[in-house]
């Protein structure tokens, strides 16, 4: 005799209502696993994607995503000079909230290196990557742009010439790559009555700046000189190794070096940090309200059966089998709870805001803790149905 199958023959319907209920319950737990995954690839998406070897930043600072860093643009030709280095360019990034199409945007812009960079590298899912050292840019879908959209930043028109998916900042805004001089252009500009008024307060005349439009043809390196980018990023010749080139630059007074791995350590201990405990204590919390809730429903059920267990008992049944039969109850309600759990969570979680990862590793926790769950919940009710006098069927 199996309780769990007679519930199920008798009261289907209250029996999958109660299995959906923990399910739903169980859906959150695994969203919480799926939500910290997703944060922490979004937090070292960049460092990842962009694949530098060493990271130059402002001395003193743990930038460039860690804190806010500025360091100057030339500071890129500098390191190039340095035996051992292949490749380094600037990065740049910026957030930016504007008003498009009667909506606020926010945007993450990442500034390329106009010829050096041109975004091959990212993962389109429509359109291309620049081919204009100005004007063009890159969105990750999540911003509700499109393809040839048209949005007005600092003045100037820029058309929406590719889309990704999944590339977002820590704080979930929607990337959008662009030469670099347009992301130092968008992070720079004023309007031109404050530049008037900027003039004003310093005694110069009052006559309206010329356009901050940038220069059709395209942007070179000695017009970026003097302004500031986030880093610069390094990239090593084959065979050599990151500390040697850190070595020679640990010299400069100016700068910071980072390399990548340590880039993905300040993420995690520093911005990453207060979230991942904080989800670890409510998935804590989670795990304690669903046995309890366990606990509760396999005694209720187990206190509707009693006449049943008497009657078991009556006709010899052993405790051991009694309390294995409302341990099966458990378990198959915690089967059905992990059933229901995993498909809405699978069909539901493509709508989360924020990126969920679902891996192998979490369903395969979430089963073990379900499994956990459902055995120390039965220990209630298996207590109630070891106590059951036999002689309740022999008094009516």
């Amino acid at each position: 005799m199996n309780l769990a199958l007679k519930d199920i023959a008798y009261r289907r319907t209250s029996f999958a209502l109660t299995a959906l209920g923990l399910g739903l319950l169980f859906t959150i737990v695994l969203a919480m696993g799926g939500v910290y995954r997703g944060l922490v690839d979004d937090a070292t998406l960049l460092v990842n994607r962009m694949g530098a070897d060493l990271w130059v930043v402002q001395a003193g600072t743990r930038g460039p995503f860690a804190e806010m860093s500025r360091v100057s643009v030339s500071l890129a030709d500098r390191v190039r000079a340095v035996p051992g280095v292949a490749r380094a360019q600037a990065f740049n990034t910026y957030t930016i909230q504007r008003e498009h199409d009667r909506k606020l945007i926010r945007l993450s812009t990442v500034g390329l290196p106009w010829e050096q960079d041109r975004g091959e590298w990212i993962p389109l899912i429509a359109g291309r990557a620049l081919r204009s050292p100005h004007y063009e840019m890159i969105a990750d879908v999540s911003s509700g742009l499109h393809i040839g959209e048209k949005v007005e930043l600092a003045g100037s028109l820029y058309t929406v010439v590719g889309l990704t998916k999944w590339m977002v900042s820590l704080a979930g805004d929607a990337t959008a790559f662009m030469t670099l001089g347009d992301a130092l252009e968008v992070q720079t500009y004023q309007p031109p009555a404050a530049l008037r008024q900027a003039r004003a307060r310093n005694g110069g005349t009052d006559k309206l700046p010329p356009s901050p439009r940038p220069p059709a043809a395209p942007s070179p390196a000695e017009s970026l000189r003097g302004g500031q980018v986030s880093a610069v990023m390094i990239y090593l010749e084959p065979g050599v190794a990151p500390e040697e080139v850190r070595a020679r630059l640990a010299q400069w007074a100016d700068i910071s070096v980072y390399t990548a791995a340590e880039q993905h350590q300040l993420l995690i201990e520093g911005v990453v940090d207060k979230v991942r405990r904080q989800m670890g204590l409510i998935r804590g919390l989670l795990t304690a309200i669903s046995t309890i809730i366990v606990m509760l429903i396999i005694y209720n059920m187990t206190n509707e059966k009693l006449h049943d267990i008497a009657m078991l008992k009556l006709m010899g049944a052993r405790s051991r089998m009694i309390g294995g039969m409302v341990l099966q109850q458990a378990w198959m309600l915690g089967l059905l709870g992990y059933g229901f759990a995993t498909l809405i969570g699978r069909q539901s979680f493509q709508y989360f805001p924020r990126r969920v990862i679902l891996t192998d590793f979490d369903l395969v926790f979430l089963a073990a803790l379900v499994l956990f769950i459902t055995t120390l919940g039965s220990v209630v009710g298996i207590a109630k149905a070891i106590r059951v006098d036999p002689n309740v069927v022999l008094n009516g």
